[in-house]
Protein backbone atom coordinates (compact mmCIF):
# COMPACT_ATOMS: atom_id res chain seq x y z
CA UNK A 1 0.00 0.00 0.00
CA UNK A 2 1.32 3.44 -0.93
CA UNK A 3 1.52 5.57 2.21
CA UNK A 4 1.48 9.36 2.42
CA UNK A 5 4.95 10.91 2.67
CA UNK A 6 5.34 13.37 5.54
CA UNK A 7 6.18 16.87 4.28
CA UNK A 8 8.76 19.37 5.50
CA UNK A 9 7.59 21.07 8.67
CA UNK A 10 6.10 17.95 10.28
CA UNK A 11 7.63 17.42 13.76
CA UNK A 12 8.40 13.69 13.17
CA UNK A 13 11.07 14.71 10.65
CA UNK A 14 13.06 16.44 13.42
CA UNK A 15 13.00 13.56 15.93
CA UNK A 16 15.81 11.06 16.46
CA UNK A 17 14.39 7.62 15.70
CA UNK A 18 14.14 4.86 18.31
CA UNK A 19 15.82 1.47 17.91
CA UNK A 20 13.46 -1.42 17.27
CA UNK A 21 13.56 -5.19 17.68
CA UNK A 22 11.99 -8.08 15.81
CA UNK A 23 8.78 -7.76 17.85
CA UNK A 24 8.03 -4.29 16.44
CA UNK A 25 4.34 -4.40 15.43
CA UNK A 26 3.61 -5.15 11.78
CA UNK A 27 7.23 -4.60 10.69
CA UNK A 28 6.95 -6.81 7.60
CA UNK A 29 3.99 -4.82 6.28
CA UNK A 30 5.66 -1.52 7.14
CA UNK A 31 8.72 -2.48 5.07
CA UNK A 32 6.56 -3.71 2.16
CA UNK A 33 4.58 -0.46 2.22
CA UNK A 34 7.79 1.57 2.36
CA UNK A 35 9.05 -0.13 -0.83
CA UNK A 36 5.73 0.52 -2.58
CA UNK A 37 5.69 4.14 -1.42
CA UNK A 38 9.30 4.79 -2.46
CA UNK A 39 8.84 3.31 -5.93
CA UNK A 40 5.49 5.05 -6.48
CA UNK A 41 7.12 8.39 -5.58
CA UNK A 42 10.14 7.57 -7.78
CA UNK A 43 12.60 7.79 -4.90
CA UNK A 44 15.83 5.90 -4.26
CA UNK A 45 15.52 5.88 -0.48
CA UNK A 46 12.89 6.22 2.21
CA UNK A 47 13.25 6.47 5.98
CA UNK A 48 10.56 5.53 8.49
CA UNK A 49 10.15 9.13 9.74
CA UNK A 50 9.04 10.05 6.22
CA UNK A 51 5.98 7.85 6.72
CA UNK A 52 5.40 9.18 10.23
CA UNK A 53 7.28 6.56 12.28
CA UNK A 54 10.06 7.76 14.56
CA UNK A 55 12.07 4.54 14.34
CA UNK A 56 15.56 3.68 13.04
CA UNK A 57 14.64 2.06 9.74
CA UNK A 58 15.32 3.00 6.15
CA UNK A 59 15.42 1.38 2.72
CA UNK A 60 17.41 2.23 -0.40
CA UNK A 61 17.52 1.17 -4.03
CA UNK A 62 20.34 2.91 -5.90
CA UNK A 63 20.17 0.75 -9.02
CA UNK A 64 18.73 3.62 -11.13
CA UNK A 65 21.98 5.58 -10.65
CA UNK A 66 24.08 2.77 -12.07
CA UNK A 67 21.88 1.48 -14.93
CA UNK A 68 23.04 4.17 -17.37
CA UNK A 69 26.67 3.32 -16.69
CA UNK A 70 26.04 -0.41 -17.16
CA UNK A 71 27.63 -0.98 -13.77
CA UNK A 72 26.42 -3.62 -11.35
CA UNK A 73 26.98 -1.44 -8.26
CA UNK A 74 23.40 -0.51 -7.41
CA UNK A 75 22.15 -1.62 -4.03
CA UNK A 76 18.68 -2.58 -2.83
CA UNK A 77 18.74 -2.99 0.94
CA UNK A 78 16.91 -2.62 4.25
CA UNK A 79 18.71 -1.01 7.20
CA UNK A 80 17.41 -1.46 10.76
CA UNK A 81 19.00 0.33 13.75
CA UNK A 82 21.95 1.55 11.65
CA UNK A 83 24.93 3.25 13.22
CA UNK A 84 27.59 5.09 11.24
CA UNK A 85 30.99 3.88 12.43
CA UNK A 86 33.07 6.02 10.07
CA UNK A 87 32.77 8.44 7.17
CA UNK A 88 35.86 8.76 5.01
CA UNK A 89 37.13 9.81 1.62
CA UNK A 90 36.95 13.13 -0.14
CA UNK A 91 33.94 15.40 0.15
CA UNK A 92 31.98 15.59 -3.08
CA UNK A 93 29.02 17.76 -3.93
CA UNK A 94 25.98 16.31 -5.63
CA UNK A 95 22.49 17.67 -6.14
CA UNK A 96 20.10 15.97 -3.72
CA UNK A 97 16.36 16.01 -3.35
CA UNK A 98 13.96 14.48 -0.87
CA UNK A 99 10.47 13.03 -1.04
CA UNK A 100 9.58 15.05 2.09
CA UNK A 101 10.74 18.24 0.36
CA UNK A 102 9.29 17.81 -3.14
CA UNK A 103 10.68 19.74 -6.10
CA UNK A 104 13.53 21.30 -4.13
CA UNK A 105 17.09 20.29 -4.98
CA UNK A 106 20.48 21.54 -3.84
CA UNK A 107 24.11 20.47 -3.74
CA UNK A 108 25.15 18.65 -0.58
CA UNK A 109 28.73 17.72 0.25
CA UNK A 110 29.18 14.21 1.62
CA UNK A 111 32.09 11.82 1.96
CA UNK A 112 32.66 9.12 -0.65
CA UNK A 113 32.66 6.25 1.89
CA UNK A 114 30.62 5.29 4.92
CA UNK A 115 31.14 2.36 7.29
CA UNK A 116 27.88 1.21 8.83
CA UNK A 117 26.75 -1.27 11.46
CA UNK A 118 23.14 -2.32 10.89
CA UNK A 119 20.63 -5.13 11.12
CA UNK A 120 18.98 -6.61 8.03
CA UNK A 121 15.31 -7.60 7.82
CA UNK A 122 16.14 -10.87 9.62
CA UNK A 123 17.81 -8.92 12.46
CA UNK A 124 21.25 -10.24 11.51
CA UNK A 125 24.02 -7.72 12.24
CA UNK A 126 26.32 -6.52 9.45
CA UNK A 127 29.26 -4.14 9.31
CA UNK A 128 29.96 -2.91 5.79
CA UNK A 129 31.66 -0.11 3.93
CA UNK A 130 29.66 1.53 1.15
CA UNK A 131 30.98 3.93 -1.46
CA UNK A 132 29.93 6.42 -4.13
CA UNK A 133 26.20 6.83 -4.66
CA UNK A 134 25.38 4.01 -2.26
CA UNK A 135 27.24 5.88 0.50
CA UNK A 136 25.50 9.15 -0.39
CA UNK A 137 21.98 7.71 -0.28
CA UNK A 138 22.75 5.87 2.97
CA UNK A 139 24.06 9.10 4.52
CA UNK A 140 20.95 11.00 3.36
CA UNK A 141 18.56 8.39 4.80
CA UNK A 142 20.64 8.04 7.96
CA UNK A 143 20.25 11.79 8.47
CA UNK A 144 16.47 11.27 8.45
CA UNK A 145 16.58 8.87 11.38
CA UNK A 146 18.79 11.39 13.17
CA UNK A 147 16.21 14.15 12.65
CA UNK A 148 18.31 15.97 10.04
CA UNK A 149 17.15 17.10 6.59
CA UNK A 150 19.42 17.65 3.58
CA UNK A 151 18.54 21.35 3.41
CA UNK A 152 20.28 21.81 6.77
CA UNK A 153 23.53 20.77 5.06
CA UNK A 154 23.38 23.11 2.07
CA UNK A 155 25.03 26.46 1.49
CA UNK A 156 23.32 29.03 3.79
CA UNK A 157 22.74 31.44 0.91
CA UNK A 158 21.07 28.70 -1.16
CA UNK A 159 18.89 27.80 1.81
CA UNK A 160 17.86 31.43 2.23
CA UNK A 161 16.90 31.53 -1.45
CA UNK A 162 14.71 28.44 -0.92
CA UNK A 163 13.02 29.77 2.24
CA UNK A 164 9.83 30.91 0.49
CA UNK A 165 9.33 27.46 -1.08
CA UNK A 166 10.02 25.80 2.27
CA UNK A 167 7.43 27.97 3.99
CA UNK A 168 4.86 26.94 1.37
CA UNK A 169 5.62 23.28 2.09
CA UNK A 170 5.04 23.91 5.81
CA UNK A 171 1.59 25.20 4.87
CA UNK A 172 0.88 22.10 2.78
CA UNK A 173 1.28 23.89 -0.57
CA UNK A 174 3.08 21.51 -2.91
CA UNK A 175 3.01 19.89 -6.33
CA UNK A 176 4.01 16.36 -5.30
CA UNK A 177 2.62 13.61 -7.53
CA UNK A 178 2.31 11.15 -4.65
CA UNK A 179 0.23 11.16 -1.45
CA UNK A 180 1.58 13.49 1.24
CA UNK A 181 0.81 14.45 4.81
CA UNK A 182 1.40 18.00 6.07
CA UNK A 183 2.28 19.09 9.59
Amino acid sequence: MVLPVVLYGHPVLKKVGENIDSSYPDLGNIITNMWETMYFAKGVGLAAPQIGLSIRLFIIDTTPYYEDKKMNKGLKKIFINPEIIDESGALWAFEEGCLSIPNIHADVERTTHVKLRYLDENFIEHIEVFDEMNARVIQHEYDHIQGVLFIEKINPLRRQLLQRKLEKLKKGIHSAKYPVKSA
